[in-house]
């Protein structure tokens, strides 16, 4: 890592200026990334397929790297829920709230992936509104995990991903699968995401692993 020094201007007054010294952080790339880097044409955009392959090939992780998609939209707030045809990597925990739950979450314990809950149990969430809703757990409508009865669960995807933009720039980030999956499984699962309801907001999107760079998708 580099630190860069750069002497700029401030005006205390009309006559006066005074220099201060600011430091800038230059990030230096390892040679495993700049290798990688360089087998991606950065003035080029890829298909979805060609996208993925090259994506794998430039990988440089010794582990299962995860599959990342980076999403410019036109304006925050943008947001849906997309169920993926295949695993998206982590198995996730599904939990149907109950007086357990409540207990749990008295304790602070989460211990679940995915939180979902009748309508006349909700009532008894609301109080861990600060527990649940910054982790993206409180269940609601717009995400299906408020469901009619218990026996609904079972039709609930684990897959199901919940796209939304950063609260403060149109940007939309998510995962779609593991380095490891077969090449198939990850181009339907990033097609169901880019042909949501979130389609006609989407400018830009590229898409990455754990540890490779950056490649850019066609639209």
């Amino acid at each position: 890592m580099k630190i860069k020094k750069i002497e700029s201007e401030e005006g205390k007054d009309e006559n006066k200026k005074e220099v201060k010294k600011r430091e800038i952080v230059e990030k230096v790339r390892g040679k495993k990334y700049i290798d990688a880097k360089a087998k991606i044409d950065r003035n080029k955009t890829y298909g979805v397929v060609d996208a993925i392959k090259l994506v794998k090939n430039s990988t440089y992780s010794s582990f299962d790297g995860t599959m990342e998609v980076h999403l410019v939209v036109k304006k925050i707030g943008v947001s849906t829920n997309v169920a993926l045809p295949n695993n998206a990597g982590k198995q996730k925990k599904i939990e149907v709230a109950d007086e357990e739950t409540v207990k749990k979450l008295e304790k602070g314990t989460v211990d679940f992936d995915i939180l979902l809950s009748t309508a006349e149990f909700m009532p008894k969430l609301v109080s861990f509104a600060k527990i649940l809703g910054p982790r993206g757990l409180m269940p609601n409508p717009k995400n299906g995990t408020i469901i009619k009865s218990e026996k609904d669960a079972a039709k609930f995807s684990a897959n199901t991903l919940n796209l939304k933009t950063e609260k403060i720039a149109p940007l939309i980030h998510t995962t779609f699968g593991k380095v490891s999956q077969p090449d198939q499984e990850l181009v339907d699962n990033l097609q169901v995401i880019l042909t949501s309801e979130i389609k006609p907001q989407i400018v830009r999107v590229f898409i990455k692993s754990s540890m490779s760079p950056s490649v850019k998708l066609s639209l």
